[in-house]
């Protein structure tokens, strides 16, 4: 087994005033050699936006783009004809493709924002742009992993145009968790969101987080209440 841990404190940041964010990997005026990205994990953002502030239109293309709110509410706008509000407790796709403009502003006037900004390559380029989002159900069994993004559009969660899955759980103190991956050739970037765990006798706190490859599974045990994203990801861009 192969591992790279990224603590929190060592992230990229910038403070624009209306946006606060925190970049893993090499992003915008931020950029690390060493950090450029996971397998396809390309941006990992953590993100706190001002009320009635957000980004204004803006392209991408060829790029899988998941937005998951974890406090608030974001509008989204984009030139397929989608007009939509994203709240925390939702996960929302974008499969840029050939190209699509889009902007994504913070639903309330006063209240802050706060939602993970996530990256991947695709496995197919020049797709046709598509957009999605779903209310998960995470909050209904706590101590599991959910899955909430898959590469089949008939599975648990939202699909995307790679061989990806994301899990997400919410765990009490003392509580093991067993991950088997779906494809042993692939890697896991662990992100705690909140609390505090334990993987390969490596500390990880709120934040912080830490890649693993050339395993099939992987075992934390949480070591105080914890809130974690699993993102399993190619190894290889294509």
């Amino acid at each position: 087994m192969k591992t790279v841990i990224h603590k929190a404190n060592t992230r990229g940041h910038a403070d624009h005033g209306w946006l606060n964010s925190h970049h893993t990997f090499s992003f915008a005026n931020y950029h690390n050699p060493e950090r450029m990205h996971f397998g396809v994990l390309r941006v990992l953002n953590d993100d706190i936006i001002a009320g009635g502030r957000g980004f204004g239109t803006h392209p991408h293309d060829n790029m899988e783009i998941i937005s998951i709110p974890l406090a608030g509410a974001l509008e989204h706008k984009d030139d397929m004809g989608n007009v939509a509000v994203i709240n925390e407790g939702d996960i929302q796709v974008m499969s840029a493709g050939t190209g699509v403009f889009h902007s994504e502003y913070n639903k309330s006037a006063d209240e802050t924002a706060k939602f993970l900004q996530i990256w991947l390559f695709p496995n197919k380029k020049n797709v046709t742009p598509r957009y999605d989002q779903l209310k998960l159900e995470t909050d209904k069994k706590k101590n599991e992993l959910h899955q909430i993004l898959s590469p089949n559009v008939d599975d648990a969660g939202v699909w995307i145009h790679q061989n990806a899955w994301f899990s997400l759980g919410d765990f009490d103190k003392a509580k093991e968790v067993q991950y088997h991956l779906n494809d042993s050739t692939n890697g896991v970037y662990v992100f705690v969101l909140s609390g505090e765990v334990e993987i390969n006798n490596n500390q990880l706190n709120q934040r912080d987080g830490m890649g693993l490859w050339d395993t099939d599974e992987l075992k934390i045990t949480i070591k105080n209440k914890a809130k974690v994203l699993l993102m399993e990801v190619p190894m290889q861009i294509q």
